[in-house]
C-alpha cells in the first residue's frame, strides 16, 4: 500500500518538538518581520506563515481563534491582524520571501533569510 501524500520530512525531532519549534519561529517572524534559519526549517515555516496571514486577512473572530492555536502572544496576534494583514490585502498569496544567504560555518547548512513581503 502506498501512502503518497505522507510527509517524510522530520528534521530529526519529535512531533511535539517540531510543532513547538514552528510556533516559535512563526511568532518571531511576525514579531520581527525577518528571521534567519536553515533552508530545511524554512520549508516548514513558509506554508504555515502564509496560512496564518490568510487567516488574518479574514479578520473575523473564528480566524483569530485559529491563529491563537499557533501564536500564543497577544501582541503578536494583534500586530498580525492590525498591521501585517491589511498591508497584504491585495496579494493572493506568496506573502513570505526566502533569500538564500550563506553556508553556516559549523555544519555547512544553508542559511536563509525569511521575511514578510511588505
Amino acid at each position: 500500500m502506498q501512502h503518497l501524500r505522507k510527509n517524510k520530512r522530520k528534521l530529526g525531532k519529535t512531533v511535539s518538538h517540531r510543532k513547538a519549534m514552528l510556533c516559535n519561529m512563526a511568532t518571531s517572524l511576525f514579531k520581527h518581520r525577518t528571521i534567519k534559519t536553515t533552508l530545511a526549517k524554512s520549508k516548514f515555516l513558509i506554508p504555515l506563515a502564509d496560512h496564518l496571514i490568510t487567516l488574518a486577512k479574514r479578520g473575523n473572530l473564528h480566524a483569530r481563534r485559529q491563529v491563537y492555536k499557533f501564536i500564543k502572544e497577544d501582541e503578536v496576534v494583534r500586530n498580525l491582524f492590525d498591521n501585517i494583514a491589511p498591508n497584504l490585502k491585495d496579494r493572493q498569496g506568496g506573502y513570505i520571501q526566502a533569500i538564500k544567504s550563506h553556508y553556516r560555518e559549523g555544519d555547512k547548512a544553508l542559511v536563509v533569510i525569511v521575511k514578510i513581503i511588505s
